[in-house]
């Protein structure tokens, strides 16, 4: 699962980089420490037009009686999001791409688990393969645009340390995953299968990471061999 990324670019930059039509968002304050609920930038196709926009973290259904559900559903299995329930529809026709400058992956270890990080050598943002959602309050009558980062298989470089990854999109596949009209779920699959690789560093680092309070840049710095982790 993915249950922790970094997203510290400003919503233009995230907005260049993904080609967007419009920016249509409120500030989202930058995190290295984002955690299931947290407001995040999403980008997603809507009337023709590529948005940049924010979204609570956690899908919630369209259907679903209680908002709480999304702190259940912050991740989408890929071999399941076309058939479930809670994703399905999402997946037909409400996809989006999540940026992350690098997530989180923890390594289990004799007293505990060490996480890990991981990022584009290159430094520029990951696309993370998400689904969204709107679902409107029953008792306020609000709407909420919810989102959800689809996992699959690791690559060699996260197998030994989690059996499952975000699917990270190459650019190539930016417009057919975006696209709402593109509704073949037989042609989704092969794309994700078709995708390259993902290029990706990693290093393991504190477990200062392990507590939502702690939101500072130092998380992502390598943990030194030897050092004593934070709790």
């Amino acid at each position: 699962m993915c249950g922790r990324f970094v997203q510290t670019e400003e919503a233009e930059n995230y907005g260049s980089y993904f080609s967007v039509d419009v920016i249509q968002t409120e500030e989202v304050l930058r995190s290295w420490n984002v955690a299931p609920t947290k407001q995040v930038y999403a980008v997603a196709e809507h009337d023709g037009q590529r948005l940049l926009g924010t979204f609570d973290w956690g899908l919630v259904p369209f259907w679903a009686k209680d908002r709480k559900i999304g702190a259940r559903l912050i991740n989408a299995r890929l071999e399941t999001a076309g058939v479930k329930p809670a994703f399905r529809d999402s997946f037909a026709a409400r996809r989006c791409i999540i940026p992350a400058d690098g997530f989180y992956e923890w390594e289990p270890k004799e007293r505990g688990k060490l996480p890990h990080y991981f990022y584009s050598p290159d430094g520029r943002p990951l696309a993370l393969a998400g689904l969204w959602s709107s679902w409107t309050d029953p008792d306020s009558g609000d709407r909420v645009r919810t989102c959800t980062i689809v996992t699959g298989k690791p690559s060699v470089v996260v197998a030994p340390i989690h059996d499952r990854m975000p699917v990270i999109l190459a650019k190539s596949a930016w417009d057919a995953w975006l696209d709402p009209d593109n509704r073949d779920k037989d042609a989704l699959g092969a794309l994700v299968a078709g995708l390259p690789v993902p290029d990706l560093s990693e290093h393991a680092v504190s477990t200062l990471v392990n507590r939502v309070g702690n939101d500072v840049p130092e998380l992502i710095d390598p943990l030194e061999s030897g050092a004593v982790e934070g709790g």
